[in-house]
């Protein structure tokens, strides 16, 4: 097999298939679990987008692939050695526990469900996901192949290591069939990468699966059948498979094999055209958004941004919003995205990143560039500017944003920096926000002017809190050419940014208006404040029978957080914990008051890595102050005698300095403690309740070091 070259074309062609998946998640999502029949009946072929959307909400074909393949950010030293257990640990650092990320329908009637509880009560990987504990029934459901597309993107053209990867993930919640079916998918979105054409793909995907599978027996049948359909009708092909592999053959409620058996069909019918195939898929019925997006993950690898119709493209805007427990992860772009697998990709062959991809990464900033075919980085205009993604370069081999107005002489752009439940469209898998930009921040432009004449330009941000547009530059003449123009928010330390924008207003007379946008760069760390009497909770409905509300720029995993008399209270059962802030944070302090009402375990949070991996820092006992390093399990490091009394307020505070944290409360010095044992180093902050305790939280303050 021919060496793989990791080069420019890999990051666009990783971008096509990342791409390609969120095109048939977001087709197949209204029609999910719809018969053949009912399809039929109210649409037609399904050839278009049939629901429109505010912005598509998270989805667990998204939330998946988006953070599972995390495990190789988290254990990256380890490289091939990276384990079925570290993997676990990434479904329990991630996923919050019992609502959002994946359909939550019960212990024992959920796949994901079933083994995230078994592996958060214990039972260790893969044990937690096997046959032999769960039964086929609950092991061989879809799960198995829908959520790891990225491991083909970030081993392309190598579907046997691709297929290994992947295989140790699968095992955290399949086995069996839906074992195989996960690497068959997996292997065949990295032979996309170097085969010629859908047959090619399904060869190198069948070789690293057994060849007496019933899942290659499947593909291989329905094959045979396409070979002796002398028609090639896609719908021949489909009551073939309804009679011999329809929902009424296997048990459970999504079983991985009909859904198998229709995504060959639509390969296979379809003939590697995108949007053919992807008609097929979704016409088809069943797991729609399931089956169409590895589709789209295939045929966006085989054929490249070009084989995707631009009307697929547009209403995406190039944006992800998902549903991890860290807020601020939940807000990303599918450029970026697809960049960050393709460098990881480059990682694990120790290849060098292209030039172009290099100069593209930034350390420690949100850098929004437009490099990717087709990107807007989720750029938006509120009127009838013309926006889209431009070969035209400012910097040399690098792409451009296009904003043109013909018939106003203003440009307005801005991009979306928090979510409020009116932004989206349902709340199906319990999507939860922290802003991705802060006071304190630095926001850079660069652009070029190409009018004639000179034009005036300001950076705002909108604040969520008091509903206001906030200028944080004087308005300033930008004359024709390149320029990089910068402000800091600052003067607004108590803001929820939920929008940054630049407003452009040119001096022609003839009523246009037009610039070319390099990049946008967000850097600095934060310094802000929160006051939870400007907050409110944000209802975002019902979703599976149960209410679904959040505190405003916050995600929480577990307990009852609440704003009751202009202050946070959490509590809880076994623990409950809530989260927030700048996730990039490294070094900081963090100033809050609390009040212990019940219970004996009220504490604040730093350097959340998720669910898994934390500080935390405050009262543990009836007379106990801890500082505990998190790791799953809370490992105490330093307790030492304190009484404090109930309702009554504290000061906490931690000043956070590379791997040394000094503590203190109502000033006084509590632990001064050196991490020599590889220390999280970055990381949001959060409030902890545990043992059916109950705590008052106000005047949160965080100052960047």
């Amino acid at each position: 097999m021919k060496e793989f070259k990791y080069d420019d074309a890999y990051f666009q062609r990783t971008y096509a298939g990342w791409l390609g998946k969120i095109i048939g998640v977001r087709m197949g999502s209204p029609i999910e679990g719809w018969l053949n029949s009912e399809i039929e009946a109210k649409y037609g072929e399904i050839d278009r987008y049939v629901q429109d959307y505010n912005d598509y909400a998270a989805d667990d074909d998204i939330n998946g692939p988006l953070f599972f393949i995390r495990s190789l950010i988290d254990f990256k030293e380890k490289m091939d050695d990276i384990s079925v257990e570290d993997m676990a640990e990434t479904w329990l650092n991630y996923v919050c526990d019992g609502h959002g990320f994946f359909w939550w329908g019960g212990y024992g009637i959920s796949t994901e469900n079933t083994a995230y509880d078994n592996l958060k009560y214990g039972i260790r990987a893969p044990d937690n996901a096997s046959i032999e504990r769960n039964g086929s029934t609950c092991a061989e459901q879809i799960g198995g192949q829908i959520f790891i597309d990225t491991w083909g993107f970030v081993f392309p053209g190598n579907p046997i290591k691709a297929a290994n990867f992947a295989k140790k993930m699968i095992a955290v919640s399949h086995d069996g069939e839906a074992l195989y079916g996960g690497m068959f998918i997996t292997a065949c979105i990295s032979s996309a990468y170097i085969s010629k054409d859908v047959f090619d793909v399904i060869d190198l995907g069948l070789s690293v699966i057994p060849e007496n599978c019933e899942y290659a027996n499947l593909v291989k049948d329905i094959i045979r059948y396409y070979e002796s359909d002398l028609e090639k009708n896609w719908r021949n092909g489909f009551r073939y498979i309804q009679d011999n592999y329809g929902y009424d053959k296997f048990p459970g409620n999504c079983h991985i094999m009909p859904n198998a058996a229709i995504i060959i069909l639509s390969l296979i019918y379809g003939n590697g055209d995108f949007s053919y195939s992807q008609m097929i898929c979704n016409t088809c019925g069943w797991d729609t958004d399931c089956n169409s997006g590895n589709l789209g993950s295939i045929l966006g690898i085989l054929n490249g941004i070009k084989g995707i119709d631009e009307y697929w493209i547009t209403p995406i805007k190039d944006v992800i919003i998902s549903s991890s427990c860290i807020g601020s992860l939940n807000i990303d772009t599918i450029s970026n995205s697809a960049q960050r697998f393709a460098s990881l990709g480059c990682y694990f062959a120790k290849k060098d990143v292209p030039k172009k991809w290099k100069e593209n990464t930034i350390e420690d900033c949100l850098y929004l560039h437009f490099d990717m075919p087709n990107s807007i980085q989720g750029f938006r205009v509120d009127d009838d500017t013309i926006i889209k993604n431009s070969t035209h370069e400012i910097l040399q081999n690098h792409r451009t944003l296009l904003l043109e107005s013909l018939n106003s002489n203003i440009i307005d752009t801005y991009i979306k920096t928090y979510y409020c439940p009116e932004d989206l469209e349902d709340s199906r898998y319990d999507p939860s926000f922290s802003p991705i930009v802060y006071p304190g921040q630095s926001i850079e432009f660069m652009i070029e002017n190409a009018n004639e004449n000179p034009v005036n330009a300001e950076i705002y941000f909108v604040d969520l809190l008091s509903k206001k547009r906030i200028v944080i530059t004087q308005m300033t003449d930008i004359n024709p050419g390149t320029c990089v123009f910068k402000g800091v928010i600052k003067n607004y330390t108590e803001a929820l940014v939920s929008r940054i924008g630049i407003r452009i207003i040119g001096k022609s007379s003839t009523n246009t208006n037009k610039i070319f946008v390099n990049y946008l760069k967000i850097s600095d760390y934060p310094t802000y404040e929160i006051d939870f009497k400007n907050y409110k909770i944000e209802n975002y409905g019902f979703s599976n029978g149960k209410l679904h509300t959040e505190v405003q720029g916050c995600s929480y995993s577990k307990g009852l957080w609440d704003l009751e008399n202009n202050v946070l209270s959490g509590s809880c059962t076994d623990s409950g914990e809530l989260l927030f802030g700048y996730y990039p944070s490294k070094n900081f302090i963090y100033e809050v008051s609390i009040k212990p009402q019940l219970g004996f375990k009220h504490l604040i949070n730093f350097r959340v890595q998720g669910l898994s991996r934390s500080y935390l820092f405050g009262f543990t006992g009836e007379e106990r102050v801890s500082l505990i390093k998190k790791h799953i399990e809370n490992n105490v490091i330093l307790s030492n005698k304190y009484q404090y009394k109930k309702n009554k307020w504290y000061r906490l505070k931690v000043v956070v300095k590379d791997n040394i944290f000094k503590c203190y409360i109502n000033d006084e010095l509590i632990f001064d403690y050196q991490d020599a044992n590889n220390h999280y180093s970055f990381g949001q902050q959060g409030f902890t309740v545990m043992e059916s305790s109950r705590c008052a939280y106000k005047d949160v303050k965080i100052t960047a070091i």
